[in-house]
């Protein structure tokens, strides 16, 4: 039998706020800084058998399709706490078509429960302590990012414990060519 992969479907910063965002989870003191990419989720880490992956890029392929490509604001940060030890960016604008890519990629074969309603949002501090998660909470409090949404990533999570691409989907009908006279 062949080991799992677990992947991850999301939409991911792009620079330079990335950079911005990984060094201050890295200056929290956050371990996973360096190999968690700063990103919104719209599937959760999900373990798959490889064998399953081509039908789950062709799923992807086709849920790209449905959504147009649109604005992401990032503005100032939230918390999960008590529930979660997480502190995270909150989404200001874009909250409608995240929503709608996250239920259209969200289905068989990626279909599964979650813990808790769909939340976009850009983590920034997890599993810290409280003056930890505190210091990053009022670090970003003003943090301001505005970047065009035009694809989303299907990851893996490696042996090296990094979320590496596999591939990116992007936003928005496709235009074929018409038929050949």
């Amino acid at each position: 039998m062949e080991p799992e992969t677990v992947i991850g479907v999301s939409i991911e910063v792009p620079e330079p706020y990335a950079a911005v965002l990984r060094g201050a989870r890295e200056s929290f003191g956050d371990p996973l800084a360096l190999r968690v990419p700063p990103h919104i989720t719209l599937v959760p880490p999900t373990p798959v058998a490889p064998a399953e992956l081509p039908a789950i890029i062709d799923h992807l392929a086709r849920a790209a399709t449905m959504v147009d490509p649109f604005r992401v604001r990032l503005r100032g940060t939230g918390t999960f706490r008590p529930v979660t030890p997480v502190v995270f960016l909150q989404v200001a604008e874009g909250i409608g078509p995240c929503s709608l890519l996250e239920e259209k990629v969200r289905r068989a074969p990626l279909e599964r429960e979650l813990f808790f309603p769909y939340h976009p949002h850009v983590t920034v501090a997890h599993n810290l302590d409280d003056a930890a998660l505190d210091h990053a909470f009022k670090e970003l409090a003003d943090f301001h990012a505005v970047f065009e949404c035009a694809d989303f990533t299907l990851s893996a999570h490696g042996p090296d414990e990094v979320w590496h691409t596999v591939r990116d989907f992007p936003l928005g009908p496709r235009v074929t060519a018409p038929p050949a006279r």
